[in-house]
């Protein structure tokens, strides 16, 4: 293979620096990266982290930690060190730059990460190789009105690339909502919350909540209600060209809207939600083909002894 030109090629490396694990894997992770002659580019609050740490990693090219998506201006990839949080954090870091992000897993299950950090020296020869493919992950755009009806004036407008839950702000009472799927009304429920979530997050508070696991290439958006006092209350596979909204009735308990479990905005009683496909995808770098299947058997540990299969399906495996 013919050498890469890498002189001026950027990483932006971003970690969980709280992990003493991630600690030692961005010390290792800059330094392959610098001896392949590419610049590696952190957040200044990082920098400072490591610097308090005793770690002093020179070069680097720092950016303020407030410069929003225009901290991946010009990268070339985004490198994550962590687990599931930090690519979130990341995520709503970058997603406006269009740059993909590799997650290298640090934390416990770990789902969106690409890989371990067994792999991690294998996974810098792929980045510097340009080894590995992109995915653009649906996303879903949330919009708030505090008066109930949509053609108010929005209170608010978030995003989400795992799931936008709506949840009960105290825990004495349930919260009364109706469910509404392209304007027409479909269930009302007294529950503790609903999770409208992306194939993505259906590993995630979705599937806590007693929701399908849908495999990433679906295109749909998922509607599971957490705990609800109805019979008519299971999970639902619903077209990302509809429109879902959610009701909080105005008799109600107070409620409040997380996405991805670091976006909250607060829901008066009467509230109104409306989830739809997001305009925007998040894209992630992907380092092998690996079926979804065995991402599934990996990290949840599912039991499969006993499996023979086709010939051909065993050798592949």
């Amino acid at each position: 293979m013919a050498e890469r030109e890498t002189s001026c090629r950027r990483i932006l490396l971003l970690a969980h620096t709280g992990r003493r694990a991630a600690l030692r894997s961005v010390q290792l992770v800059h330094q392959r990266l610098t001896e392949a002659g590419m610049t590696v580019r952190m957040l200044e609050s990082e920098l400072l982290d490591l610097k308090r740490s005793g770690i002093d990693l020179k070069p680097v090219e720092p950016v303020p930690t407030g410069a929003g998506a225009s901290v991946a201006d010009g990268v070339e990839l985004v490198m994550v060190l962590g687990g599931d949080g930090t690519l979130l954090r990341a995520a709503e870091m970058v997603r406006g730059s269009g740059a993909p992000l590799l997650g290298v897993n640090l934390g416990h299950i770990g789902f969106l990460a690409e890989a371990e950090r067994e792999d991690i020296t294998a996974t810098v020869h792929s980045v510097v190789d340009q080894d590995y493919n992109v995915e653009e992950r649906m996303t879903l755009d949330v919009v708030v009105y505090n008066g109930g009806r949509s053609h108010d004036t929005p209170t608010a407008r978030t995003w989400a690339l795992n799931e936008a839950t709506l949840e009960k702000a105290a825990a004495r009472r349930m919260l009364e909502m109706v469910l509404e799927v392209d304007g027409r009304p479909l269930s009302r429920w007294g529950c503790d919350g609903v999770v409208c979530a992306t194939p993505t997050g259906s590993t995630a508070h979705a599937f806590s909540a007693g929701g399908p696991i849908v495999w990433p290439e679906v295109e749909a958006m998922l509607v599971v209600p957490i705990a609800a006092h109805a019979l008519f209350a299971g999970p639902f596979v619903i077209s990302p060209s509809r429109t879902v909204a959610l009701e909080v009735l105005p008799d109600t308990a107070d409620g409040v809207l997380w996405c991805d479990g670091r976006r909250m905005v607060e829901l008066p009683a009467g509230a109104r939600i409306e989830v739809s496909r997001g305009e925007m995808p998040v894209r992630l770098a992907r380092l092998r083909t690996a079926a979804f299947t065995d991402r599934l058997v990996a990290k949840f540990g599912l039991p499969v002894a006993g499996w023979r299969g086709r010939a051909e399906w065993r050798d592949d495996a």
